[in-house]
């Protein structure tokens, strides 16, 4: 018999879920979890003495959004840092110029979010000396993918004329060997690695104050991407009864062979925080061009970087395949994501019974394919993680760098088509984690931020349905919650959000303004306007 619930919501409308789409106009909650739902009569039995009633009237309530592909930790610090997402270099350099104020000389300075394609050109060391000549400066592109550093930064990371032969084509240098400030991929870490970072218990307070923003945004579980800095942090925040989000933690492949000496394996821990799969890196970003290519960028005879081939990603899998972790691949550009479908399709054809992973592989981005590719992710059983916003905030970019390849990129509606589950996400740091502008994305192919621009390859759009269900059940099936996470319905954690208007009634175009009056998670307020 089903006990008295802790609290009854009732609103205009509750959706229980987006495929199909189901609604109801009441639902009981006990102990975190939703126990029943339908109408307010049929859950009258379920009001005792103590039972909180919520009245939504004029509202709507939607399961919680889950951004199956969010830094964390890196999106935690850059709310600290300088923002260096401007429209020009200068504006940047004024930023860095005011920070140098309040902070001693010798000290660094880090920032995110510059991009070169705004400004024109690349930005180079001799740009932060000019305004700030006796600090350690360290800036990260918005792709993440590309770094600046000033003088004294490199000089840190023992980066000088002719060092570090092996990363030659990551480190850009002028014609007599300087290096210019600008640093691609791997090379990134030599000077990452001497910026002074916060630690677990720093970092814990730091994503504390992130998990509030993010609730504010309807974000009630996330795929985190970050290393072992920001699990240790959440392992704080969770045992002192903190954490508020449902966390996957995705493990980098440099901690695989530790995390295999502990026994650690997927699904490994509880409802808020537990081991996804083992994430490795293909190439590089659109941004700084660095994603693997099958042909050439648009007047260029420059292919990205591949940082693994189809036989580095199927030994790294079959490694994690012992201790049956699924793999998720960072893949960009064609080249990357046609070397990724080739191992997993090697993996399931060299590897019998070890190929039956807890939870699926995954790729990330799948930015840009191949005709002949777009099937495969279905064929393989390999979710689709993608992220929306990247299409519209890309285009400009995506048009210069790949010319009439567009036309098969940032493919979602081609993707689905064939069958494969999408869980949709943000990259934050790269971009702002409001699963709002995601969606409006995935609906419209238009950048909110610029109306006067038409629909970029609009027969890509999905449904908002279909929209909704890669924030909700698509994330979920790629943790392996799809039957406690992703929906409201009995036995799945009470989840969900509230909004002031009805998304379905709504002009799409409008999608990316919503924002949510309130956000539950485990059947407990975690924000409320007024």
């Amino acid at each position: 018999m089903i006990p008295y619930a802790d609290r009854l919501l009732l609103a205009d409308r509750i959706y229980c879920g987006f495929e199909p789409v189901r609604h109801v106009e009441g639902l009981a909650i006990y102990r975190g979890k939703v126990v029943a739902i339908g109408s307010a009569e049929e859950l009258t039995p379920l009001r005792g003495p103590q039972t909180q009633v919520d009245q939504l009237a004029g509202s709507t309530v939607l399961p919680g959004l889950t951004d199956a592909h969010l830094h964390t930790g890196s999106y935690a610090r850059s709310l600290q840092a300088v923002d260096c997402l401007t429209p020009t270099l200068e504006a940047c350099l004024d930023r860095i110029r005011r920070r140098a104020g309040d902070t001693p000389p010798g000290g660094w300075i880090v920032g995110h979010g510059w991009d070169q394609n705004l400004w024109g050109r690349w930005p180079s060391a001799a740009d932060l000396e000019a305004v700030a000549p006796q600090h350690r400066i360290y800036l990260t592109a918005r792709s993440m993918h590309a770094g600046l550093a000033s003088h004294l930064a490199l000089n840190s990371a023992g980066i000088q004329v002719g060092s570090h032969p092996d990363r030659a084509e990551q480190i850009q240098r002028s014609d007599d060997g300087e290096p210019t400030g600008i640093l691609f991929e791997h090379a990134m870490a030599l000077v990452a690695n001497q910026v002074e970072r916060p630690g677990p218990a720093e970092l814990a307070d730091m994503l504390e104050a992130a998990q509030q923003r993010l609730w504010r945004y309807g974000v009630t579980g996330v795929h985190d991407f970050d290393g072992a800095t920001t699990f240790a942090a959440f392992q704080i925040l969770h045992r002192a009864g903190r954490l508020g989000l449902r966390i996957l933690k995705q493990i980098r492949a440099e901690y695989l062979e530790s995390a295999l000496a502990l026994g650690l394996r997927p699904g490994y821990g509880d409802d808020w925080l537990r081991i996804g799969n083992v994430k490795i890196f293909t190439d590089g970003a659109l941004g700084p061009r660095t994603a693997a290519m099958l042909s050439p960028y648009e007047k260029s005879s420059d292919t990205g970087i591949l940082l693994m081939d189809r036989e580095q990603v199927l030994e790294a899998a079959q490694r994690a395949r012992q201790a049956g972790f699924a793999m998720t691949i960072h893949a960009i550009g064609d080249r990357a994501n046609h070397e990724a479908l080739e191992a997993l399709s090697l993996l399931r054809q060299t590897n019998g019974d070890l190929d039956s992973p807890e939870l699926p592989d995954r790729i990330e981005h799948l930015q840009l394919m191949q005709l002949d590719d777009i099937p495969r992710p279905a064929d393989l059983g390999v979710i689709a993680s993608m992220q929306p916003v990247h299409a519209t905030s890309d285009r400009d970019m995506a048009e210069l760098a790949w010319g009439h390849r567009v036309e098969r990129g940032y493919a979602w509606r081609s993707i689905k088509d064939q069958g494969a589950i999408l869980a949709f996400g943000s990259d934050a740091p790269v971009e702002e984690p409001n699963p709002f502008h995601g969606l409006h994305a995935a609906v419209t192919r238009r950048d909110f931020r610029r109306p006067d621009l038409a629909a970029w390859h609009p027969e890509q759009c999905l449904t908002l349905s279909e929209a909704l269900a890669a924030f909700t059940t698509g994330p979920a099936l790629a943790a392996g919650l799809a039957t406690t996470c992703g929906q409201l319905a009995p036995g799945y954690g009470a989840d969900l959000i509230v909004l002031a208007r009805d998304p379905f009634e709504l002009d799409l175009d409008l999608l990316a303004g919503l924002s949510p009056s309130a956000t539950m998670t485990g059947g407990v307020w975690r924000f409320r306007e007024a």
